[in-house]
């Protein structure tokens, strides 16, 4: 009697890192004609780095808070974005060519395999659309107090956002990823 084989599911996800901070995001808001809309703007260096990874075809994400970012950092999020899905699953991971991205350090999960975008195309990473979106909705124009109220407020979009499949699909889509993800 042999042994059965567990057929392998692939998905293809998106990685990027946003630095998120004191010194924020200003952005448009609707006012009056004529009128000037007064917005916050710190002056304090606090910041964090939100590393996330999204597959636009099923909406999961998975993402971590960082203090800092290098190869080290990056290899914690690896393996955590190893841990999320199923033992059946294996990842196509898509990202860009950043210095840590590329070290010989990286430690890649058995169940992942990296593609790398071709340089100097961020348009192609549906993930620039997350954090444009985070940013324009939730973390602009506003004041931190501190690292602890950065933490926070991350903490508090990711929930709001990530953790709705549907809302990952609809930030995350383009034309251009249907026949790479609808395989």
């Amino acid at each position: 009697m042999g042994t059965k084989e567990v057929p392998i599911r692939f998905s293809v996800w998106f990685q990027d890192e946003c630095r998120f901070g004191q010194q924020g995001t200003l952005t448009r808001v609707w006012a009056r004609t004529g009128s000037r809309v007064r917005a916050v703007r710190q002056t304090q260096y606090d910041y964090l780095y939100v590393v996330g990874a999204v597959c636009p075809k099923n909406g999961e994400s998975c993402g971590l808070l960082l203090p800092y970012l290098d190869t080290n950092m990056l290899n914690l999020f690896l393996v955590h974005l190893s841990n999320s899905v199923g033992a059946d699953e294996h990842i196509i991971l898509i990202w860009d060519g950043a210095g840590y991205h590329t070290s010989h350090s990286l430690q890649v999960p058995d169940n992942i395999t990296l593609l790398q975008l071709p340089p100097y195309s961020p348009e192609l990473n549906p993930v620039e659309n997350l954090w444009h979106f985070l940013k324009s909705h939730y973390w602009a124009n506003r004041v931190y107090k501190n690292y602890q109220a950065l933490m926070e407020a991350a903490q508090d979009a990711w929930q709001a956002v990530c953790m709705v499949p549907e809302r990952i699909k609809s930030i995350c889509a383009g034309s251009y990823l249907d026949a790479a993800i609808n395989y």
